[in-house]
């Protein structure tokens, strides 16, 4: 409940200021599954990923997120693209990530209500629209790093 009532505040606040943000995503590839998740604020899946804090570099950010949603270490990491997403009274500019290389370790935190690894022809179908492109355009091999909207 308590992180439902800040999502409802961080989107009152951006109604108001419209801040142009930076986040970085995880697709966490194994075996043909990729690892998701689940939050408490929101309904559905999602690439494990939020945004950066000040002084830290993407590759630091993706590997705090990864490791704070999903309890994972990662091992090497590509970049796949840079994506631009207006929803909701803001600009997110999100860096997805690839890692095919990581053991989970831990546990996710209290953000995360969930964690379940899906077969990439079998994605959940609740899945949010921009991840689901993402992981298709994968599927696809498309060559990296792709670039344009959420």
């Amino acid at each position: 409940m308590y992180y439902r009532l800040l999502y409802l505040a961080y989107r009152i606040f951006c109604f108001l200021f419209r801040p142009v943000r930076m986040g970085v995503r995880v697709m966490m590839i194994q075996d043909q599954c990729v690892t998701l998740v689940r939050q408490t604020y929101l309904r559905g899946w999602f690439m494990p990923g939020g945004g950066l804090k000040r002084g830290e570099t993407l590759e630091q950010a993706a590997r705090r997120e990864a490791r704070e949603e999903t309890g994972a270490e990662l091992g090497a990491l590509t970049l796949m693209g840079a994506y631009t997403n207006f929803a909701d009274w803001r600009t997110d500019h999100n860096l997805v990530f690839v890692c095919r290389d990581f053991k989970i370790i831990g546990t996710p935190d209290q953000e995360i209500a969930e964690l379940k690894t899906f077969p990439l022809d079998q994605l959940p179908a609740d899945l949010w629209p921009g991840h689901s492109r993402r992981i298709e355009e994968y599927r696809q091999q498309k060559n990296s790093p792709q670039f344009g909207e959420w």
